[in-house]
């Protein structure tokens, strides 16, 4: 059965991150909100957790998944050649809706593809940033099902992957009439490129990184 725990008005927020912390550790999966809609979680770093993430979603081993990180210092950690540029772009929109490709430590103990790049972004939600800040980075996607909307609500997030969650975080409503998905930049090569505008547009962004170019890849953030 899932644990669910309100947590909008901040009153059980240490319950709420001790009980994401000690399930996403076991290897199990929780629901936290994000800044318009409900993720799903695991621990980047626990193959069982990240297996039962991939298995919610019915998302293939070979499809990388986003990483989400509470401090921008954790991202020397866990990825390699990070530009003056992408330390710019961090510097200026996180938190909040920008997400970064950059290559992945190849010595990292992890379970996720290390030929391709990874999706790192840091959520503007104090909920997930507070639980970011105990459990490190986490693997995370959005909490539905493939076909389906993503989730404004933790019922419907339940609704969608039931069981397979132990821990939901409910901090109210995310929904909002100008929710749109985070930015994408690849900063894993010699250039930075966007690859989405989402919440952030490109003149935004090349106030901060002039040099930005445009492409046509594709991200799951």
């Amino acid at each position: 059965m899932t644990l669910r725990i309100a947590c909008a008005d901040g009153l059980e927020r240490e319950r709420a991150v001790a009980a994401t912390h000690a399930a996403v550790k076991r290897g199990d999966l929780a629901i936290l909100p994000m800044e318009n809609v409900y993720a799903v979680v695991a621990d980047a770093f626990s193959a069982r957790g990240v297996a039962a993430l991939r298995e919610a979603k019915g998302t293939d081993s070979g499809v990388p998944l986003p990483v989400m990180v509470g401090r921008r210092a954790t991202v020397s950690g866990i990825a390699v050649r990070v530009s003056d540029q992408a330390q710019r772009l961090m510097d200026a929109f996180w938190p909040g809706p920008l997400t970064i490709l950059l290559t992945p430590q190849p010595t990292l103990a992890w379970d996720l593809p290390r030929d391709s790049p990874i999706a790192i972004r840091m959520p503007l939600h104090p909920v997930a940033l507070a639980v970011l800040e105990r459990t490190g980075p986490l693997a995370v996607t959005t909490a539905n099902l493939p076909g389906l909307a993503a989730p404004s609500d933790v019922d419907d997030a339940l609704g969608q992957l039931g069981d397979a969650v132990t821990v939901a975080l409910d901090a109210g409503d995310l929904k909002t009439d100008d929710a749109l998905p985070s930015s994408v930049v690849d900063a894993s090569g010699p250039n930075v490129v966007l690859v989405r505008a989402g919440a952030l547009s490109i003149e935004e962004i090349r106030r901060i990184c002039p040099d930005v170019q445009t492409g046509a890849q594709g991200a799951d953030a």
